[in-house]
Formats: structure tokens, C-alpha cells, sequence
């Protein structure tokens, strides 16, 4: 299919990084119905169009797919599969490598990897590891250093995440360069992401390395491959899609790839384990963009309705719209200030014409092809673990 370039103006896009100056723009690379981006440069092209189409590249098991329990808390779950032990030396690592000799970036990073977290991704790689059929003796070292660069990889994307969209709070702290200043941010990211890369050159398997490198050249992808438009509705779910996968799930089957190849798992399991990741990313995204319509500040640290304040179109949104959303609702991501009277009234419409139901149906349905994937392996803790995790990421309030 041929492919059109599209420049994506800062003054005119809601998402707009601060620190571009007026005028700037960024390049995205869409098919000819602009509705998959699968580049932001031309070099990565084949890369992109490779391994993250539109179609799912991890296709499900043909075995039914097992239930999970009822609901548990995240501490529980890790507890009953008995890796507690592991996360705490995982903290314990990523304490240690907090420790810079400059003050200024030990403050900023502790304030960043150490402010609290499910530490979802790190508790993946272990249980990926862990459920890994070959694994006669468990490489502690290795599923150690494979889970803190996950960690390290995954805040520093954050900090610069928070940088580009000059969000104030995260988890209800304020944000690196909030607290300190926009310089402070990008280096501490830069800085979080070489800290990741020393945890991977302690790695023995080499193919982790690739995993990760891949997980963050597609981040940058996703990253500036905004949705652009509420309307029409393939084109805009596509393109939701697309940087969902980009943005979360790359990241999410990384780090299972990255525990069962640490574990001694072979070319299947490494797959199975990805594309349970990557369907849990997706879900854990749309779940998190669900939350944004139906939390509260309190809990989230974050007013309901931020996403449309910032002008971010998400699923739920997307699907309100189709459903006969207002005028009003189609435009109040374009608002560049909209009230809270607005907000208020948009967050209800989007309830109200059931944006949150459907985009919870398909948060679902992702998990069910995550926990399909696990049939590929063994019965074990760690399998059950993943199994409630998945449940968990669509059923949490925060």
C-alpha cells in the first residue's frame, strides 16, 4: 500500500510538546487512508510495518483459554506466587542504582523509580521466567537484571512522557521537571535510560538486549504517531490502536520476552510469553484510559476527564462519538482550555452514550487472548499468577 507523509504542526496539535517553539513539526509515515502510522522516519519502515501492523502479530492459541479467580489485589497475587523475594531484590537494585554522584540526579531519580508503583512490569519478567518449562535451575542474576532494565526503561519513558506533555502530576506527585526544571527531566530520562542498557550488557543472553531496543525504538514511534482525529471511527480506532501498541504493549511483551528467555525458554515460549504481553499491554492501556472517565482524583491523582483537557483521544471517547456524540463532544479535545462545566458534561456524555462499556469490552477481549497464550505452558504458581494479573489489570480502580 503506498504511503503518504504527514507533518503534524505543534500549533495545531493538542498534544504538542512544550519545548517545540511554534511552527516545529514532526513527521509521521501513514498508509494512503491515513489510518495506520508505521513510521516517524523512513529508515524504520520495514522495521515498524514488520513487527507492529494493525493485525495482531502474536496470534492467539487454538487451546480455550482458562479462567481466572476471583479478583486479588496485586500483593496478593505476587505473594501466592511466591516471588516476593525476587521484587525485593529488585528494589534493592534499582536503590543502588539510584546512587549517582551527582546529588541533584539521586534526588530526581529516587523521587522518579522509587515513588511507589505495582512494579507490573518487573513482577512479569519474574513469573515469565518462572513459568518457563525448561528452567532446572532458576537464573536468579540473570531474571534480576532483566527485570530492573524494564523498570529503568519504563520510568525513564515516563519522565520524558511527562516532559512532552507538560503533565504536572504522576501517580499525585509532581512531575521531574516540575519539581525541578525541563533540563532536570531530560536528563535524568536520558540518564535512567543508560542505567537500563548497563543492566542489559550484565545479561549473558544477548537476545534481551534486542527485545528492550526494539520495546523503546517503537515507544518513540507510538510517541509521535498521535490519534489525530475522533471521526470517522475506523480511522480513529486504527490509529488508537496503533499507538497503544506502540506506547504500552511494546514495552509489556518486551518484558516477558525478556523473563522467558532470561529463564532458559525456547523460540516458542518466547513468543507465547510476548503475546501474552502484548495483550495485556493493550488492556492495561485501555483500562488506564477508562479509569480517566470513572476515577477519581483521590484515587488516581488526577482530576477525571484529564486526558480530554490535555486534548488526548482515547477509546472511550472514540467510541462515544460513534455512538451520536454531541457537537460538542467531537470538539472539546480541540479546546485548548476547556472548563470544568465542559469537562464534566463530556465525561458524563461519554458514559452516558457508552464509550466506557465498549472500551471495557475490548480491554476484555485482549485479556482473553493474553490468558489463551498461557496454555502454552505448564501448570505452575507462576502461571496462575499471569493469569490473575490479567484479570487484575482490568478489573483495578487505579
Amino acid at each position: 500500500m503506498a504511503k503518504t507523509y504527514r507533518r503534524i504542526h505543534a500549533s495545531s496539535h493538542p498534544r504538542s510538546p512544550g519545548l517545540l517553539t511554534e511552527g516545529c513539526c514532526r513527521m509521521a509515515i501513514y498508509n494512503e487512508d491515513h489510518t495506520d502510522p508505521v513510521a516517524v522516519v523512513p529508515d524504520t519502515v520495514g522495521m515498524l510495518e514488520k513487527q507492529w501492523s494493525l493485525s495482531d502479530p502474536y496470534p492467539a492459541v487454538n487451546n480455550q483459554p482458562e479462567q481466572s479467580r476471583h479478583t486479588m489485589s496485586v500483593a496478593a497475587i505476587l505473594e501466592e506466587a511466591q516471588i516476593t523475594t525476587d521484587l525485593a531484590a529488585i528494589e534493592s537494585l534499582l536503590w543502588e542504582r539510584m546512587q549517582s554522584r551527582s546529588d541533584l540526579l539521586t534526588a530526581a531519580g529516587v523521587h522518579t523509580v522509587l515513588a511507589g508503583g505495582k512494579r507490573l512490569r518487573a513482577a512479569l519478567t519474574v513469573l515469565a521466567a518462572r513459568s518457563c518449562r525448561y528452567n532446572q535451575h532458576y537464573p536468579h542474576h540473570e531474571v534480576m537484571h532483566a527485570a530492573a532494565a524494564v523498570e529503568l526503561i519504563h520510568a525513564a519513558s515516563l519522565v520524558h512522557d511527562d516532559l512532552v506533555d507538560r503533565a504536572a502530576y504522576r501517580r499525585g506527585r509532581v512531575t521531574v521537571h516540575v519539581r525541578w526544571d525541563d533540563e532536570v527531566a531530560l536528563m535524568l530520562g536520558d540518564y535512567l535510560f543508560a542505567l537500563g542498557a548497563a543492566e542489559m550488557s550484565r545479561l549473558s543472553d544477548r537476545r534481551i538486549i534486542a527485545f528492550y531496543a526494539e520495546a523503546v525504538q517503537t515507544i518513540v514511534a507510538g510517541e509521535l504517531s498521535p490519534v489525530t482525529c475522533v471521526a470517522p471511527f475506523a480511522v480513529a480506532r486504527q490509529q488508537y490502536l496503533y499507538k497503544t501498541r506502540c506506547k504500552t504493549a511494546a514495552l509489556f511483551a518486551a518484558a516477558c520476552k525478556a523473563g522467558m528467555a532470561a529463564g532458559g525458554g525456547r523460540d516458542a515460549d518466547i513468543e507465547a510469553a510476548g503475546g501474552y504481553g502484548q495483550a495485556v499491554g493493550m488492556a492495561f492501556q485501555i483500562a488506564d484510559d477508562v479509569l480517566d472517565f470513572v476515577g477519581t482524583e483521590a484515587v488516581l491523582g488526577k482530576p477525571a476527564g484529564n486526558d480530554l483537557r490535555q486534548g488526548t483521544i482515547t477509546l472511550p471517547l472514540i467510541y462515544a462519538v460513534a455512538n451520536g456524540g454531541s457537537a460538542a463532544l467531537t470538539t472539546i479535545v480541540q479546546d485548548p482550555a476547556p472548563s470544568d462545566t465542559a469537562l464534566n458534561a463530556a465525561v458524563a456524555e461519554v458514559i452516558d452514550r457508552g464509550g466506557v462499556e465498549r472500551a471495557r469490552a475490548d480491554a476484555q477481549q485482549y485479556i482473553r487472548q493474553a490468558v489463551a497464550h498461557l496454555s502454552h505452558f505448564p501448570a505452575s504458581r507462576a502461571r496462575q499468577a499471569l493469569i490473575d494479573l490479567a484479570a487484575f489489570v482490568v478489573e483495578r480502580q487505579q
